[in-house]
């Protein structure tokens, strides 16, 4: 009896565990078992998930409930509907059967669509499609992004200090050489997850325009290594630290590097370069301040009017086009299937466009630089010591119509930007006085690549109006720093399932 009591007892309590954690997915090609990355899954038909770039997702503690309808979408497969309950039993894998996919003609004059037609129509409706309306609305916002900074060499020597004799200047020279070798050793990366509530409307005053927007962060995240040889910050922190050792802040200096002068003033004081620029004393941005920049930035750098990337769909003459086909999309309406390539030297991208057959609107685009190409190079590396490019251009991004206008939105969006750079020079500090004078020379080299990667997911979206908007108050957060990722931190919420990468990434002490 005492055994049977036992068994039950944590066979109730492994039920309840299991109740009480978040229910993930993978959703997979049931044709060829690839994983289906970017496939939008509906919640109960209110909130919009998207699995994440290796085909997975998550559902939230209170979504993870057997009742909750699953609606599973993506450009080319047949829609698919099921509870989590259907899921469980189907071992949390769910198979999208290919949808209809013609190669051949489609339309009744039995001619295959023109794709430089279909271009055409697809440039005159840009500004229809995707112009922001008037509405207030009221969405939630999953924002991730991941930095990477992988030096392969850091040099730095001080040659010269003022006040420094030579033993001082060979112990901060040995010193700042370990701390390149742990750098190289352990490169800095970060992730952070933002999940928030955005609201925005535009307003008309005296003819013209004026977008207003407000930000409530629920939960922010930030996962990175922490320490003196492993955070880009540290590494600034280190620069700054490094500099006060040998300059004065209450002077003002000038800076020569090489041949190269500069009539610039700079003091390492805190308020000075905030003072140069503004002529009064500004506090440092808070974190929302930021926050809500970089994400009403993201969303215009990737609204297709503004972008000079997507030259691909405004400057549709500089690529060539081929007809892959049609397919239908998740309204089971039909969508043209677009490949692309560069036709003349100024291009730059290959890619694939899904377009509305109905609209013209550009519905998914998956764009990557082309071989061999830079969106920015600057190379004066023999002459000068520096060479700069950004070497890595690519995303996916994913347009959903809005009901009360039927223009577009961005709903998804996983891009990522990389840059190499290069720097070997020297660099003299020298007081701006006419007395003796303070110097700091330096010897610095250089080398390392950067990347950073950004996923967006707009989960819902609700009219607000004009009023309702007005009385949101704004408040500062802070980020809640991890060491290694924990899904429990989201069980309450919808987030974008991580990548092995982040979930494998721990952070160092």
């Amino acid at each position: 009896m005492k055994t049977t009591l036992i068994s039950t007892f944590f066979t109730l309590l492994l039920f309840q565990l299991a109740l009480a954690q978040n229910t993930k997915g993978k959703i997979i090609d049931a044709a060829t078992g690839e994983s289906i990355p970017y496939a939008n899954i509906k919640v109960n038909e209110s909130e919009n998930l998207v699995s994440n770039g290796e085909g997975y997702f998550t559902l939230s503690e209170k979504n993870s409930q057997d009742a909750t309808l699953l609606t599973i979408s993506y450009l080319g497969f047949v829609n698919q509907q099921l509870t989590v309950a259907e899921l469980k039993k189907l071992d949390f894998t769910i198979k999208l059967l290919p949808g209809v996919y013609e190669l051949d003609d489609v339309e009744v004059s039995n001619k295959k669509p023109n794709p430089y037609e279909i271009m055409a129509n697809v440039k005159a409706n840009l500004s229809r499609n995707y112009t922001t309306g008037e509405k207030g609305s009221k969405e939630m916002f999953f924002y991730r992004t991941s930095s990477y900074f992988n030096p392969s060499i850091i040099d730095v020597e001080i040659d010269k200090s003022t006040g420094f004799n030579k033993q001082a200047l060979s112990k901060i020279n040995n010193d700042l050489q370990s701390f390149s070798t742990k750098l190289i050793k352990h490169p800095p990366v970060s992730f952070t997850d933002i999940l928030c509530n955005y609201y925005s409307v535009k307003t008309k005053k005296a003819d013209k325009f004026v977008f207003t927007s407000k930000l409530d962060v629920l939960k922010a995240t930030v996962l990175k290594n922490e320490g003196e040889s492993t955070s880009l910050d540290d590494l600034e922190k280190k620069g700054r630290n490094l500099m006060l050792q040998h300059l004065d802040t209450t002077k003002f200096y000038r800076i020569k590097s090489g041949l190269i002068g500069s009539r610039d003033t700079i003091s390492l004081r805190k308020d000075f370069n905030r003072k140069k620029k503004t002529g009064i004393n500004i506090e440092v941005s808070s974190q929302l301040t930021a926050t809500k920049s970089n994400l009403n930035s993201f969303m215009y750098q990737n609204n297709l009017l503004n972008n000079k990337r997507f030259d691909f769909i405004q400057k549709p003459e500089l690529y060539d086009y081929t007809f892959e086909g049609t397919t239908y999309t998740n309204e089971n309406e039909f969508a043209y299937v677009l490949t692309f390539k560069p036709r003349r030297s100024k291009a730059m991208y290959v890619g694939k466009l899904y377009i509305s057959e109905t609209d013209y609107a550009v519905l998914r685009t998956d764009y990557v630089l082309d071989e061999g190409e830079k969106v920015h190079n600057f190379n004066m590396k023999f002459l000068l010591g520096i060479k700069v490019s950004e070497n890595v251009s690519k995303g996916t991004i994913i347009y959903k119509k809005r009901a009360e206008d039927d223009n577009y939105y961005m709903q998804y969006a996983a891009t990522e930007t990389g840059n190499y750079f290069y720097l070997n020079r020297p660099l003299k500090l020298i007081e701006l006085t006419s007395g003796e004078k303070d110097v700091l020379a330096l010897d610095f080299k250089i080398e390392a690549n950067t990347r950073n990667k950004t996923e967006f997911l707009n989960m819902s979206r609700a009219e607000a109006t004009v009023a309702a908007i007005e009385k949101i108050k704004e408040q500062d957060f802070n980020f809640i720093t991890i060491k290694s990722y924990d899904p429990k931190i989201w069980k309450d919420y919808n987030a974008i399932e991580p990548l092995q990468e982040m979930k494998q990434f721990k952070a160092i002490n």
